[in-house]
């Protein structure tokens, strides 16, 4: 059985508010009296993909300390800046690729996939990562279950938000989760909304936002409710290969 803990969209930027929601579901994650086999953080780690931005976050996740109870793996959102994110925050050369990454468990894997389009608000996961992808997953044992997690979710949310900057191009997406059926589920960020749905057959999990909630069009006209309390969700992956998640504010 594999848990996972999940939290998106931080948008760090150097103000005491964002610091002090980071810090406050980092304490909480960091004190579970239980076992958890890693932290996911799926994407909009910082607001403006500066290199000061992704030390406060390498800081703050135990990156660059170890201070960190269980691994902590990132992707990369909308508002990341791919140069800075590899150098301030993973310690690795400041090159444009995508950032991608392969962590295998006991007995599942999860990919860390790079949707992010860089000097854009859109989301496209490109043919690198998609080549990376089936690489990845072919070096894999066919009963080992992979769950891929990447920033921008490939399927409407209903609010013109998020759904106006879904992943592009989900029938590829489709096709590939269709030839794949190791692929458990998907988890994603973006929307600041918890949500859960399904997408080519599969669970796919979008994580609460640290930063602020989104309001749905029926509760209100201001899409950014700042005072709700910050989010995170707990995936359960079991030995059935079948994907529970459970979502939880901090207070």
């Amino acid at each position: 059985m594999l848990v996972l803990a999940h939290i998106s969209d931080l948008h760090l930027d150097g103000t005491a508010r964002s610091t002090a929601r980071a810090e406050q579901v980092r304490d909480r994650l960091w004190e579970l009296p239980g076992h958890v086999d890693a932290l996911l953080v799926t994407g909009d780690i910082a607001d403006h993909g500066t290199e000061a931005e992704y030390e406060e976050a390498a800081r703050i996740l135990g990156l660059r300390t170890g201070d960190a109870p269980f691994p902590v793996l990132t992707c990369p959102g909308n508002h990341d800046s791919r140069a800075p994110y590899r150098k301030a925050l993973l310690g690795l050369p400041a090159t444009e690729g995508p950032v991608n990454s392969a962590h295998v468990f006991d007995d599942a894997a999860v990919l860390m996939c790079d949707s992010s389009v860089p000097g854009s608000d859109e989301g496209a996961l490109d043919d690198e990562t998609y080549d990376w992808i089936d690489g990845t997953l072919d070096e894999l044992d066919d009963g080992v279950p992979a769950l891929l997690a990447f920033h921008h979710p490939p399927v409407a949310l209903h609010h013109p938000l998020p759904d106006a900057y879904q992943l592009e191009a989900p029938g590829r997406l489709a096709a590939l989760m269709e030839r794949r059926p190791q692929v458990a589920g998907l988890i994603t960020g973006h929307a600041h909304t918890p949500a859960a749905t399904v997408f080519a057959g599969r669970p796919l999990l979008v994580g609460p936002g640290v930063t602020w909630t989104l309001r749905l069009p029926w509760e209100g006209a201001e899409a950014a409710d700042r005072d709700a309390p910050v989010g995170l969700a707990f995936h359960v992956l079991d030995d059935s290969g079948r994907l529970t998640s459970h979502f939880r504010v901090v207070v």
